[in-house]
């Protein structure tokens, strides 16, 4: 598990975050989530209400929105310039592919 930062998030055993429920809260406001343990096994994740509605909201993106996305996508894929494209790196040496994937790679940074 991790926070937002990509650290570990700070835990606490049932019985603690009984008793400092109100350093724990904090820790929560302050933006961290607070892994509740019992028997050193992590039982439950305190959150604030503003990670919660953001974990629980909607997604904007409906299926509509999304079969519309793929079928644009296909549409791309399907014209004669993508299709020679295709063409080229199917029938590229593994020389060529090797190439084309260290310049791809080098263009990324």
């Amino acid at each position: 598990m991790r926070d937002r930062r990509g650290e570990p998030p700070a835990a606490f055993t049932a019985t603690d975050a009984k008793k400092r429920f109100g350093r724990v809260l904090e820790m929560v406001l302050r933006g961290g989530a607070v892994v509740i343990t019992r028997h050193d096994a992590p039982k439950a994740i305190l959150i604030s209400v503003d990670d919660f509605n953001a974990l629980t909201r909607p997604t904007d993106r409906t299926l509509d929105a999304l079969s519309a996305d793929f079928d644009a996508m296909l549409a791309r894929m399907q014209t004669p310039k993508a299709r020679a494209r295709m063409k080229a790196a199917f029938d590229a040496s593994p020389k060529e592919v090797g190439r084309a994937a260290v310049a791809a790679a080098r263009k990324r940074g």
